[in-house]
């Protein structure tokens, strides 16, 4: 293994080298390369997924049997090329509340019953891809999209912090738990809080270590070693409290401070439980699952692309589907729901992976460690986790969210907020609908007409075989303009496409981000887009892409 690590990627020019192989004859060619990435992936993946499981209130086991049905299927139905399916952190907030909801107080009923709600969303994906609804994902606007991520990330700190600390409420909702915080620090435990700390600071300050050779090390490995470290140092699996220590009734210590996972990969295996499909608590949970896996796959996947260096392009219907099955089979298992995860799949790319077999080896390393070394898993300690969590949910919830936004407009900002508050208050269904609503409202405002809400006007006009001219009139927002989106989808590579905008009265930010991508990528694709009659309009910021109205 060792000489495998030092195996140097060879260096090339993607853009003058032949496109890598799929399938057997990919496997044959780019062995080292993916090989090499994906232990790397698997690294970064392993406390992660034990972390994401542990925090959705489902047994450790069950975020490392994902990520081996992840990589061992969903890699070879898939319609990606360096992307790595596994759990997430964004479904940690709705698969915890499907625990809680269904299982009714009961953890163990609870894990059951969502894992019948992971086996129905999982179907329901696979039918949206059959169906193509991947083009769907353009319906729901960017900025309610990032609110939602951003409300999820708040959550998942507010639920790990005190973790970190070794404590944990029994009770209370997201906003009540967030004000109870303070008082639940006070009851820290000082080895505990020492781990998750210096767990903490490891993942803030590793990136910023310049030195080349040191970065190869994921930051994540090291937040497990140093915890394993000090948790064997402080005795942690024998810590003891005297009699004396007093406790509010809603806070609870231990008892265990350290990861359990059964003594075989078999034992962690646990069938889902259906008795509750007809109840609205489980189809709710079924559409929550849906709607943000679906929804951070087909985003993920769509970025991962601008990073694969040979600017290949998924097939999101069919990674919709995959991803389907690979719900299914977890959920029959006993594992979480899977998404396309950023940043495995951007340390993918970035170790030099060259096809979805990468995917694969990551799953294959994974399956092979919990067979071999079960008894490692045992020894690193909850707060360890609990820190690599806050941090994933500081980064989709930091302060430079809330500013992208405020340079979109105070329009944007209004809307990225309200999305937020109305998850804290509601759930992610109704936190969702909540900021569409708040977005038409804002558009009424401004003048569009109800009709053209979900209607968009426009015609084609070919100038010649190889020119496509898209004239948009009235106005296009990202309520209308899933028609629109569908054509000029349809248009062969290397044409010339024009968008004429100098007749919409009002365009909004999704709409301009939607045609500055598809421009982007046509380009790069080698054809040739351009966006005319912006110059008759007014944008309501000095971003690029923010929303644009005619002027008068």
């Amino acid at each position: 293994m060792l000489k495998m690590l030092q195996y140097k990627i060879e260096t090339m020019n993607p853009l003058t080298s032949p496109i890598p192989k799929t399938g057997f004859a990919g496997l044959t060619e780019n062995w080292r390369n993916d090989i090499v990435s994906g232990f790397l992936v698997f690294l970064i993946a392993l406390p992660l997924c034990l972390g994401v499981a542990i925090a959705s209130g489902f047994p450790a086991m069950s975020g490392v049997i994902t990520a081996i049905i992840g990589g061992l299927l969903v890699s070879r139905i898939n319609g990606t090329h360096v992307t790595v399916t596994g759990p997430a952190a964004g479904l940690i907030v709705v698969i915890l509340t499907a625990v809680q909801s269904l299982g009714q107080g009961d953890a163990l009923a609870g894990y059951r019953l969502t894992l019948a709600a992971i086996v129905v969303s999982g179907v329901l994906q696979f039918g949206l891809g059959v169906f193509k609804a991947g083009r769907l994902s353009a319906f729901f606007p960017s900025t309610v999209i990032h609110g939602m991520l951003a409300a999820i990330g708040i959550i998942i700190m507010a639920k790990q912090i005190p973790l970190m600390a070794g404590v944990q409420a029994l009770t209370g909702g997201v906003l009540p738990g967030i004000a109870k915080i303070p008082h639940d620090l006070v009851y820290f435990i000082p080895q505990i809080a020492l781990i998750g700390l210096a767990s903490l600071a490891i993942l803030i300050f590793w990136p910023r270590i310049k030195t080349p050779s040191l970065q190869k090390i994921p930051a994540p490995i090291l937040v497990i070693i140093g915890g394993t470290v000090f948790g064997q140092l402080f005795d942690v699996a024998h810590l003891q409290f005297g009699q004396d220590f007093i406790l509010p009734k809603d806070l609870v210590l231990g008892p265990t401070f350290l990861v359990h996972i059964p003594d075989s990969l078999q034992a962690s295996i646990v069938f889902p439980d259906f008795s509750k499909i007809l109840s609205f608590a489980f189809w709710e949970s079924v559409f929550a699952i849906t709607l943000v896996g679906s929804l951070e796959t087909l985003l993920v996947a769509a970025a991962v692309d601008k990073l694969d260096p040979y600017k290949r392009y998924s097939d999101l219907n069919r990674d919709l589907r995959a991803v389907g099955i690979g719900n299914t089979v977890s959920g029959l298992l006993g594992g979480l729901p899977m998404i396309v995860e950023i940043l495995r799949s951007s340390t993918n790319v970035n170790s030099g992976a060259k096809t979805s077999w990468s995917s694969f080896f990551h799953g294959a390393f994974m399956l092979l460690f919990v067979l071999l070394f079960p008894y490692v898993i045992d020894k690193i300690p909850l707060a360890s986790l609990a820190a690599l969590l806050v941090y994933a949910g500081y980064r989709l919830a930091s302060p430079r969210t809330f500013a992208e936004r405020m340079i979109l407009g105070w329009a944007q900002l209004a809307i990225f907020v309200i999305t937020i508050a109305g998850v804290l208050v509601t759930n992610i269904l109704a936190g969702v609908l909540i900021g569409i609503v708040a977005k038409l409202l804002i558009h009424l405002l401004r003048g569009v007409s109800p009709k053209n809400m979900l209607q968009i006007s426009y015609h084609v006009e070919r100038k010649d075989t190889d020119t496509w001219l898209f004239r948009v009139s009235g106005s296009a927002v990202f309520s209308n303009f899933i028609s629109l989106k569908a054509e000029v989808s349809e248009v062969p590579d290397g044409k010339t496409v024009i968008f004429d905008l100098s007749e919409v009265y009002l365009i909004d930010h999704t709409v301009m981000e939607l045609i500055d991508r598809f421009r982007q990528d046509y380009i790069e694709r080698g054809g040739v887009c351009e966006i005319a009659g912006l110059d008759q309009q007014v944008p309501f910021s000095e971003h690029v892409l923010a929303a644009r109205r005619r002027r008068v």
